[in-house]
């Protein structure tokens, strides 16, 4: 999705070229050493015009935030609620921004908050979290850097018999494995399915409408298009299940759908096992199924799918 972008203008362009560096870049009067931002031509403390550029560490604490659960434009509903700061830098000065990989409850005023860089089509945004939260690997990457496709791995996969349980239950985890490739799920493809499975509803085919009166901002895709769409993912794994005649997809324990997916929006999947059992016609395994929009913390759909190997 395109989402809306800064315009550098030529006073505030040394900021933007500091954030494509990965560095945060805020001015300091040579007069008085009154730290600033927004940048300007003149020292807001003494007004004085001997402003100088220079790289701080970008920490700071959060001195304000809202949840806003109503986009506040279309290109933003996938990221609902949005968590809108405002941040006190070390230095002193506030600047208003987002705060990433923190949930609802872990956020409090005062917090420590470190910087975060986030690629977005050629511009490099300034974002915060928690200063003991983890960035994951593909953030504070520039974009053409962050494959769009999984890598394959030249190491051999284990080959585990579809009879050994023992073996395959060695592979339950509760943690989830690599990121698939990314899917774009496009407003044709939503009004693709539309035609083919009768779920036309406004919410999903009326962009107009959809603009004026969804609580989402925008048209958003079937919950169940999201769900099959699982099928065009490719997910890296170490292991191969072999010594079948046939696999079936014996069903689904668990299947939820618990946030939207934007029209336009870039998705991809990760999935554990989370269970393996025998039965009298053969071995079911249950791999738990996260779709994600890309970048987005919350799961847009659970599915806990049951493999049976006969």
């Amino acid at each position: 999705m395109n989402k809306p972008v800064p315009v550098p203008t030529d006073n505030s362009r040394p900021f933007w070229d500091g954030l494509r560096e990965h560095e945060v870049r805020i001015q300091q009067c040579d007069e008085c050493q009154h730290w600033t931002f927004y940048p300007r031509r003149h020292c807001p403390q003494c007004f004085s015009d001997q402003l100088t550029w220079k790289t701080i560490a970008g920490t700071g604490t959060l001195y304000s935030y809202t949840l806003s659960r109503v986009p506040t434009a279309q290109e933003f509903a996938d990221e609902v609620p949005q968590k809108l700061a405002v941040v006190q830098l070390d230095e002193g000065p506030r600047l208003n921004s987002t705060l990433k990989f923190l949930d609802e409850a872990d956020i409090e005023i005062g917090m420590r908050l470190k910087p975060v860089f986030e690629q977005r089509q050629d511009m490099v945004l300034l974002q915060f979290t928690g200063a003991d939260t983890p960035i994951p690997e593909t953030e504070n990457v520039p974009e053409e850097a962050q494959p769009s496709e999984p890598e394959a791995s030249d190491a051999p996969k284990k080959q585990i018999p579809c009879n050994d349980i023992d073996a395959l239950r060695s592979l339950i985890s509760e943690e989830f494995g690599p990121w698939s490739n990314v899917v774009e799920v496009t407003q044709e493809l939503i009004d693709q399915f539309a035609e083919l499975s009768g779920d036309d509803y406004w919410i999903h085919t009326d962009v107009e409408k959809a603009k004026k009166q969804s609580p989402f901002g925008g048209t958003i895709a079937q919950g169940a298009l999201v769900q099959v769409l699982q099928s065009r993912f490719h997910i890296p794994q170490d292991y191969e299940v072999t010594g079948f005649n046939n696999m079936v997809n014996y069903g689904s324990d668990k299947l939820r759908f618990p946030s939207p997916v934007p029209a336009g929006a870039k998705i991809h999947m990760r999935s554990r096992v989370k269970a393996v059992e025998a039965s009298a016609s053969g071995t079911r395994i249950t791999l738990e199924m996260h779709t994600h929009v890309v970048g987005q913390e919350r799961p847009s759909v659970i599915n806990d799918i049951v493999v049976q190997y006969m």
